[in-house]
């Protein structure tokens, strides 16, 4: 059997500021109200994402530490427009949420922005340019 991707999973210090962040990008959360130290959402692909809280993650591994010198992990959301990323930036930006690069119209021919989940994982929002 191959491999295949089935599951992201995300180690959150606050869950719940996590999920919120994450709704706001259209993740569909669980109907049991996503609560507890282990959360999974599913797309409608079957793609799965999951949080986990650091208490659970050291469960399995006492030694476990998060790394202090920033993350190695970005999610991209794809966006209908480039008109929807910059609201969308806006938006979550009004929300509290920290923006990492402010929209521009990429070389490669993305609308493009990226901002950071309450973790400090960059999150990177795009769309094709018309």
């Amino acid at each position: 059997m191959t491999p295949r991707m089935d599951m992201i999973c995300l180690i959150t210090d606050d869950m719940a500021a996590s999920l919120a962040f994450y709704q706001q990008l259209g993740v569909p959360m669980p109907a049991d109200g996503a609560s507890g130290p282990h959360v999974e959402a599913t797309f409608p692909d079957g793609l799965r994402i999951a949080w986990e809280t650091v208490e659970s993650v050291r469960a399995a591994d006492p030694e476990y530490q998060p790394r202090p010198e920033g993350t190695r992990l970005s999610l991209a959301f794809r966006c209908d427009s480039p008109a929807e990323v910059d609201a969308l930036y806006e938006r979550l930006l009004a929300a509290g949420h920290s923006g990492l690069r402010e929209p521009w119209d990429a070389f490669w021919g993305q609308r493009y922005a990226v901002v950071r989940d309450p973790d400090g994982n960059a999150v990177d929002l795009f769309a094709w340019q018309p």
